[in-house]
């Protein structure tokens, strides 16, 4: 008889209460940097309430993490405009015209593509056997060492492939 009770106060003390919401401030400087505190903003910073009430999940509809706002015009029109800046994308001097998959599949394979690199020809077949410059173009010279096959490779001023003869 004393199970019951014990179960229920086991149960009860192992359940957590539900958290109750804190709120945070957004401070917003003059250049647009903003931060979020527990603590306050600086004096010249703009102060602003942010409430962080998070559902537990699948408690209801989805909860949208922000709300989007309007830019400041003026800080537009006065050139203290952001500016978008990309990083990762490798340029290899060929106007990335062969990449990834094309590439690896293209060098396993032993096959010369236009665009390709020299050291992408170089990993597809190896150090050629002679190197000759002319206007400008740069060829490499192959012997098959299986039949008397000879491969060349033309790579432009840029020392991009420009075409295989």
């Amino acid at each position: 008889m004393h199970r019951i009770p014990c179960l229920t106060l086991c149960a009860m003390l192992l359940c957590p209460a539900p958290l109750p919401a804190s709120n945070v401030f957004r401070c917003e400087d003059e250049t647009g940097h903003v931060t979020f505190t527990r603590h306050g903003c600086a004096g010249s910073q703009q102060q602003q309430i942010q409430n962080t009430h998070n559902p537990r999940p699948g408690s209801g509809a989805a909860v949208p993490l922000a709300t989007p706002r309007v830019g400041n015009k003026d800080a537009r029109a006065s050139g203290n405009e952001r500016r978008l800046t990309i990083v990762g994308g490798r340029q290899d001097g060929c106007d990335n015209a062969v990449t990834g998959n094309a590439r690896r599949e293209a060098i396993i394979r032993k096959q010369i593509r236009a665009g390709m690199t020299r050291s992408d020809v170089e990993s597809a077949l190896g150090k050629p056997e002679r190197i000759s410059k002319r206007n400008g173009q740069t060829t490499y010279h192959y012997a098959s060492k299986h039949n008397s096959e000879r491969r060349t490779v033309v790579f432009d001023q840029n020392d991009c492939v420009a075409g295989k003869r």
